[in-house]
């Protein structure tokens, strides 16, 4: 396993950042950006050989003159998960999310989620997760979750959440076969398996998400452009009154998406901005 990394301008992180995420195929396997000091960003890729580390610090050279991206080798370890243990608790309203080395010390009162060190996505930490959470909780003031459908699930953890806020069912459905298996054991580890169901699809057109839309509440924590593509099966799926949370997107393409989900008959209600993401909250109007 490779390392690329890149300190810089948020701007120049941004534009690095969408250029590995959009290579197509891209070379990097996982790529984040976050906020390093008040003035700097940091880019982190990962790559599985080093062709395709020297491939990733090629697109960044070539998509901005103001980084200067440096490749190292990783030890052959699981660096997703070595990564996550030990993380703190996080806390989002009622929800507090963790791995067991952290959730025995929290606080009583919370609606807790276990969730371990693993290779899916989606343990609170990172923005877009921390964002989907918060909203959940504010969505939580007016109304149950109902029926829910949470695209892109990666470990279940907002399909899970919504369960013990008292959602009747969730469908967490992934195009990755290993987080599909993460979401349900973190399912079994939770103890709502009962009202739940793990999917692997692609989108809203399977037909075990038509069979039981429409959905009270949707997720859909992927990424900017899957959720423009998405917009109009993701608004026919959702019920009236129904609210729709989307995250994956940095704060500079809040407008791509706003426009797609436009004319689809949402009216935005929320606006989160965590580390540079942003997660947008849509009401269906009835």
């Amino acid at each position: 396993m490779f390392k690329v990394f890149a300190i810089g301008p948020r701007a120049a992180i941004e534009s690095a950042w969408d250029a590995l995420a959009w290579a197509d195929p891209s070379p990097a396997d996982a790529v984040d950006a976050k906020e390093e000091s008040r003035t700097t960003w940091r880019l982190d890729a990962y790559a599985a050989t080093r062709e395709a580390a020297e491939a990733c610090a090629e697109i960044v050279r070539e998509t901005t003159l103001e980084l200067s991206p440096t490749v190292e080798a990783l030890e052959n370890r699981d660096w997703v998960k070595l990564s996550l243990e030990g993380l703190p608790a996080v806390e989002a309203g009622r929800f507090i999310v963790a791995g067991s080395h952290a959730l025995a010390a929290t606080s009583p009162g919370k609606t807790a989620v276990l969730v371990e060190a693993g290779p899916a996505f989606g343990t609170g930490h990172h923005g877009t997760t921390l964002g989907c959470l918060l909203a959940l909780n504010a969505v939580l003031r007016h109304r149950r979750p109902g029926r829910v459908l949470d695209l892109g699930t990666g470990t279940g953890v907002l399909a899970i959440a919504a369960l013990k806020a008292g959602a009747r069912f969730a469908l967490a459905t992934d195009i990755d076969a290993d987080s599909v298996e993460t979401a349900w054991e973190n399912a079994v580890t939770n103890k709502a398996t009962a009202r739940f169901k793990a999917l692997k699809a692609t989108g809203t057109h399977h037909h075990q998400i038509q069979s039981r839309a429409p959905y009270d509440t949707v997720f859909a924590n992927i990424l900017a452009k899957p959720l423009v593509r998405l917009a109009p099966g993701i608004a026919k799926v959702l019920a009236p009154g129904g609210r729709v949370i989307l995250s994956g997107l940095l704060t500079h393409q809040e407008p791509m998406v706003r426009g797609a989900f436009a004319g689809h008959g949402l009216a935005l209600e929320q606006r989160i901005r965590r580390d540079g993401w942003s997660t947008l909250v849509y009401r269906r109007l009835a």
